[in-house]
């Protein structure tokens, strides 16, 4: 098993100059369309944006980067087969999204010698190690999943857990993860628990490296415009209702804060009734998505999260970088991104009452707000800057692989 390094955090301009200029043609293999507001399309975006600033160039490789037209009937059928099953729309979704993404890898890697492939997750990697002319062209894959892909998906409630689907995501996991060159996680915790139910997966080269973003310079305006923001998926495992029912109690308490709600999804329209009902149709207010979220994000005194599920978060992130300080669920993950009583609080999942407490309590003392916000900045700068982080990922996906690194913050 490979011995583990702590690099640390690349001192000097001369190191992160060092650091950001690999040799290696980077590919991005991804199952996600370019745009977007997830995670993964969020990781894969900053990442390119990082390397255009340095003068460097990636290639992005989707499922919808060969077939053209043929996209339509291969991926059309899923919104059908979701009304009808879950699982057929999923199973459908992985296998022809695949199939795509691996005649694009297969045309554009056969023009190419040594590389190097960033494969954001096991499908892609697959597609990846499949298409691949030999091992010249080094596969690492990044874990943004919880556990298993297998979880994510029962976590969205369209998949059951343990069932057949369930079973095949995992085998497909154990078969792909062991084969990979090298594999990146954005926390410990999440690695953790991927060695946890595979432990060939320890035998791999890793390194665990967080998420970033570029801090973005944005005019001051002195006009506020609210009290808490939150930004995510309208989907069951972020958790909205809780934010809604902790907004309530909080009315019943005389405090009446605002929310803005940034993000779409299928929860939409069960979200608008829950605030109707609730009496909160004039303090929540849902914006849908925003590609420029983030310029308005200093705007607001603090930032909410309540997802039960979760491997990191960057819109905690992108917040920080706002001076905002975070309330959250507790989540071990989350807890690699700030520290109670120090960026932020965290707050019980299942106890709107102490959850509208906890809110109060920070919102109630401005200068304790303050603090919090002044702390969140500082930590973004130390933990998750683009120009910090980014050197890390470039030098691991450019290393031999023959050594494991820590480099979570």
């Amino acid at each position: 098993m490979s011995s583990t390094v702590n690099t640390g955090t690349p001192s000097g301009s001369s190191e992160r100059s060092r650091l950001a200029k690999p040799s290696l043609p980077l590919v991005i293999a991804t199952m996600h369309r370019p745009e977007g507001i997830t995670g993964v399309q969020t990781h894969v975006r900053e990442l390119r944006q990082y390397l255009e600033r340095h003068g460097r160039a990636a290639s992005l490789i989707t499922p919808f980067s060969w077939g053209g037209l043929l996209t339509v009937p291969a991926f059309g059928p899923r919104l059908a087969l979701a009304r009808v099953s879950g699982p057929a729309s999923v199973a459908w979704h992985r296998h022809w999204h695949e199939v795509f993404l691996h005649n694009a890898l297969r045309r554009h890697l056969g023009g190419m010698d040594e590389c190097v492939v960033y494969a954001q997750g096991p499908l892609a990697a697959r597609a990846a190690l499949r298409a691949r002319r030999g091992s010249q062209q080094r596969v690492i894959m990044a874990i943004h999943f919880r556990v298993s892909q297998a979880d994510e998906w029962a976590d969205k409630k369209l998949i059951a857990r343990d069932g057949t689907l369930f079973r095949g995501i995992r085998r497909l996991e154990r078969q792909v993860i062991p084969q990979v060159d090298g594999l990146v996680s954005v926390t410990a915790w999440a690695r953790d628990a991927l060695v946890g139910w595979l432990p060939e997966a320890a035998a791999v080269p890793f390194a665990v490296i967080g998420n970033f973003v570029h801090l973005q310079h944005v005019a001051a305006d002195p006009q506020p415009l609210g009290d808490l923001v939150t930004i995510g998926n309208l989907e069951l495992v972020k958790n909205h209702r809780f934010l809604l029912k902790t907004l309530a109690e909080a009315n019943r308490r005389g405090r009446r804060y605002t929310l803005d709600v940034y993000g779409e999804g299928p929860c939409r329209a069960d979200l608008v009734q829950l605030a109707l009902s609730l009496g909160l149709e004039h303090q929540v207010r849902f914006h849908g998505f925003r590609g420029d979220v983030r310029t308005f994000l200093p705007r607001y005194r603090a930032y909410v999260h309540a997802a039960y599920s979760e491997s990191s978060s960057l819109a905690i992130m992108e917040s920080m970088a706002a001076g905002l300080p975070i309330v959250a669920g507790y989540l071990a993950p989350l807890a690699e991104l700030c520290d109670q009583g120090v960026e932020g609080r965290f707050y019980p999942l299942d106890d709107p009452v102490e959850a509208a407490g906890t809110l109060i309590d920070l919102l109630d003392c401005e200068p304790a707000r303050a603090k919090a916000a002044r702390a969140a900045r500082a930590r973004f700068h130390r933990d998750f800057d683009a120009e910090v982080v980014a050197p890390r990922l470039l030098s691991f996906l450019e290393d031999s692989t023959r050594t494991s690194v820590e480099g979570t913050p």
